[in-house]
């Protein structure tokens, strides 16, 4: 079988790089955490790490940098300066970025998404402060589109994640919102219990997202950027209600769960495409 290689990056303030990369590794992939400074420094300094063997990258959740000047701004500009050209050429190669939360926070600040007609240095959108004023930390319901091109959600109709974020709230223009939904560019809204969109009312949208958007990608599919945590639910026990599923179905003689998580599905499906792909 092909090996998959991973990226997850880590260091300064990144955090659920262990989730992220067990989840990597439980979807098949041949993951490696690597600090961001082995990837950014000169390798002057230090033996420098490249993109080049690997097929997906991972910006992961936390609070890079301590979101200094805003979540994730540092970070996308020390990735712009010291790994503009070699990013550029990963993701001309066809290769899967995914953002989670700080992560899609740094990609909305470089660009990577939308990233409108294949431009991807320029900044569209962006992700503000939650309409509460708060930290948010919860679980969500959302919405899949299937008839978004983006590789990660395949096969998938709804899910359910933590979301856990100061800063969530996906804002633009409404100019460019009715892009992405015509593009259908959105990836992922905010829903209520029983899978209707969430209209803007809280507590199914938890951040006062414009269009209740949760996660979008860029024009091709392979990158993808979203606020909840798939990483979070990487096994049927991180679910705050496992228990009393796992009852209701031994009571209605199902099997119980056990187990993976439903947000391995996501990293499965890149690692999939990327063995059939790349």
């Amino acid at each position: 079988m092909k090996k998959v290689r991973a990226l997850v990056l880590t260091g300064y303030g990144l955090n659920c790089d262990y989730e992220t990369d067990y989840s990597l590794k439980t979807a098949g992939a041949d993951s490696h955490r690597v600090h961001i400074n082995q990837i950014i420094s000169p390798a002057s300094l230090q033996p420098k790490n490249s993109l080049d063997p690997y097929q997906i990258l991972v910006f992961g959740g936390g609070f890079s940098w301590g979101d200094d000047h805003g979540a994730g701004v540092l970070m996308a500009a020390k990735i712009r300066h010291h790994l503009g050209e070699e990013l550029s050429r990963f993701i001309s190669e066809g290769k899967l970025v995914l953002g989670i939360c700080n992560g899609f926070q740094a990609m909305v600040n470089l660009g990577l998404v939308p990233a409108f007609g294949m431009k991807y240095r320029e900044r569209t959108v962006a992700l503000t402060y939650n309409d509460s004023g708060n930290f948010i930390d919860t679980w969500v319901n959302l919405r899949v589109n299937n008839l978004s091109p983006c590789i990660f959600t395949q096969g998938i109709d709804t899910i359910e994640l933590p979301v856990r974020h100061g800063e969530g709230k996906f804002f633009a223009e409404d100019e460019r919102i009715g892009r992405l939904l015509t593009d259908n560019q959105v990836v992922l809204t905010y829903a209520d219990r029983m899978g209707k969109q969430a209209k803007g009312a809280w507590p199914a949208n938890p951040n006062g997202s414009l269009g209740d958007i949760a996660g979008i990608c860029d024009p091709t599919g392979r990158l993808f950027g979203l606020m909840p945590h798939p990483e979070a639910y990487n096994h049927f026990t991180n679910h705050p209600d496992w228990t009393r599923k796992k009852e209701c179905l031994s009571r209605k003689g199902k099997v119980p769960p056990s187990g993976e998580g439903d947000g391995i599905r996501i990293f499965r499906n890149a690692v999939d495409y990327a063995r059939e792909n790349l």
